[in-house]
């Protein structure tokens, strides 16, 4: 108290020193907004691994009719024929024993590829070019303008969006730690 008692004018009262921070210029909405700015390598990884997502699972829940011999294996499903002898979760032997581990699978790799579709509707729609200076051209959206990382998605549908896409990312994480750990432990011991 020492110290203030020769301040040259009197303090705010809290309640009109709080009234005044709320105006002040440097606390607008758009100060404060959330944004999230989309990687460009995270966009190219989804533009090409969700259409192959939906490929494996086309084949998938398409069986039998889609394996060797069936009405839709030709011409899209034909590398599945080889690969069906490799990995027996996608051939006859896993078919036939009736396993239901592949489509299982399968169905929650379309939840995660709806998660990451969501996220690049959501990065296309609600997303906005950073541009500096005044009188910058407007870019049109486009697949160039989706692939490159100049771009923002702000406020809570961006802040949503990402949530998403992490969880969408980290299923499939976790799917991928369980099938490396069923790989080693049923080569090893013949059960998981």
């Amino acid at each position: 108290m020492v110290s203030t008692r020769h301040h040259p004018r009197e303090f705010p009262s809290p309640e009109r020193a709080a009234k005044e921070l709320v105006k002040s210029p440097t606390t607008t909405a758009n100060s404060r907004k959330w944004t999230h700015t989309p990687a460009a390598a995270v966009t190219i990884w989804l533009l090409v691994s969700v259409p192959l997502v939906l490929w494996d699972a086309s084949y998938v829940l398409l069986r039998p009719h889609s394996m060797p011999g069936g009405r839709f294996h030709s011409p899209v499903f034909t590398p599945y024929a080889l690969y069906g002898t490799i990995d027996y979760i996608y051939g006859w032997p896993a078919f036939k024993a009736r396993n239901g581990f592949t489509a299982a699978q399968t169905i929650l790799n379309l939840f995660e590829t709806a998660g990451y579709l969501w996220y690049l509707a959501v990065v296309y729609v609600y997303g906005s070019t950073v541009v500096s200076g005044r009188g910058s051209p407007q870019t049109s959206k486009g697949l160039l303008w989706l692939l490159k990382g100049n771009k923002v998605v702000a406020g809570r549908i961006g802040a949503i969006a990402l949530l998403v896409a992490y969880t969408a990312s980290v299923m499939t994480l976790s799917k991928t730690v369980l099938y490396c750990k069923w790989s080693i432990s049923s080569q090893s011991t013949g059960r998981f």
